[in-house]
């Protein structure tokens, strides 16, 4: 990378834009997924199990993952209670999992009446890290649920030892990480279950929808899995209704979400390879900025990069006293003389959208966890356990929600649009870099 540029003067007071003209935009849906609609409808049937479209949107999955077991579910939350529930975690049991993830995925830690419990994060990968995750074992874990961020993977090699030392079970969260490898194995075949959405904001959409990996080869987790998602149901016996063992939801996958899913499954690729090249360009033009610290992936790793999240070395903010923590010297040089806010609002002026953040907070600090009330009128599971949450038990996630500044990255972008986007971090950066 050359040698930083003397700062212009930024839009916001009056400077020449950086980004004058659209990004690029395309359409997501088009004649194929309307024709593999209307054979859909053409079978006389929306029920997954009768029709072909939700077994053959798993089959086309299977061969693209290399995996010979999946089951098909209405969302990605849904995916990871049954996951859950097909794993055997059930009450007063304790899930570790990422304090910075959807409420998707602890909802269904709750509804077994499991305890989820909060490990700390790598500093700039966003994802667990493997030494809180062990230090928050205790002899009620039964799972951990790794969260594969904004389309990186974790560092699956140290979990997959924890878990073995422990005796636990993986669930890997690959809502935001389609088609992400680590180590040249794809994300959602390495934990014991991996779990995938197909919601409206994900890298292939069916409005809802979701599917979960059944990675021991065994088929009767297999069937215990397909049938947590269909309210224990066995749909593969001659008894279906048999006896009712245990209690499970009704998550199933309709045909009309089979049915799209087949045509965008076949976009997958193109859309990932897209998406990894952009990002990693973003890094490589921004890796130099002083005060900038980029979205970091492990090495072996590979990023289909739902979003792109970089963190910035800012000036306190008024009311944040502690927005400057450290971010280690070894992955950012220097500080900026601007705040976070400053940073985000310079950014956007310069045509470059932005998200100070990504969510609130981390998901302890929500009113549900302070006050330990999963279910209204009750400490239910809650007071199985002395699991806490506080302000303080993440600190290095709490510190990555303070500083972290969200960039989109999207298919239909062109390669001038992420060179406009490197532009204006850079003309930004560069601006605000204490001599």
């Amino acid at each position: 990378m050359s040698t930083l540029n003397p700062p212009s003067a930024l839009a916001l007071h009056g400077g020449p834009k950086v980004k004058t003209t659209p990004f690029g935009t395309g359409r997501r849906f088009d004649e194929t997924e309307a024709q593999e609609l209307l054979e859909a409808l053409e079978q006389n049937t929306l029920f997954y199990h009768h029709g072909q479209k939700v077994k053959t949107f798993l089959r086309h999955f299977n061969a693209l993952y290399g995996v010979t077991y999946s089951v098909a579910v209405s969302s990605g939350t849904a995916a990871i209670h049954v996951a859950l529930g097909a794993a055997g975690v059930s009450v007063g049991d304790e899930v570790i999992t990422s304090p910075i993830t959807d409420q998707g995925t602890v909802i269904g830690i709750l509804y077994q009446n499991a305890i989820p419990v909060f490990a700390d994060l790598e500093p700039h990968t966003y994802n667990l890290d493997p030494r809180s995750v062990e230090a928050r074992i205790t002899p009620r874990t039964k799972a951990i649920v790794a969260v594969h961020l904004a389309g990186a993977p974790c560092d699956m090699h140290a979990l997959m030892q924890i878990a073995r030392r422990h005796n636990l079970k993986v669930i890997e969260d690959c809502a935001q990480s389609w088609l992400c490898r680590y180590k040249g194995r794809l994300a959602g075949t390495i934990g014991d279950y991996g779990c995938f959405s197909t919601n409206d904001f994900k890298h292939i959409s069916t409005g809802d929808g979701g599917i979960v990996t059944v990675n021991s080869g065994d088929e009767a987790d297999y069937h215990a899995t397909h049938a947590f998602a269909d309210k224990n149901y066995r749909r593969f016996d001659a008894n279906l209704r048999g006896d009712i063992p245990y209690l499970a939801p009704n998550y199933r996958m309709t045909e009309l979400q089979g049915a799209v899913g087949i045509a965008q499954l076949k976009k997958l690729a193109g859309i990932c390879e897209a998406r990894h090249r952009y990002g990693e360009r973003i890094t490589q033009g921004i890796c130099d900025l002083p005060g900038i610290a980029p979205h970091q992936v492990h090495e072996g790793g590979w990023s289909s990069y739902w979003f792109y999240m970089l963190r910035g070395r800012f000036a306190p903010e008024s009311t944040n006293p502690e927005a400057t923590q450290d971010m280690s010297a070894s992955a950012v040089r220097g500080r900026l003389r601007c705040t976070r806010a400053q940073f985000s609002q310079a950014l956007a002026a310069e045509g470059i959208p932005n998200t100070p953040g990504y969510i609130p907070h981390v998901v302890y600090l929500n009113s549900m966890f302070r006050r330990r009330h999963a279910y209204r009128g009750s400490h239910f599971p809650f007071d199985l356990s002395d699991a806490r949450y506080e302000p303080g038990l993440c600190p290095v996630a709490e510190a990555i929600l303070r500083d972290c500044i969200r960039l989109e990255v999207n298919e239909f972008y062109t390669p001038q649009d992420i060179e406009d986007i490197i532009a204006g971090i850079r003309k930004v950066a560069t601006y605000y870099a204490l001599p």
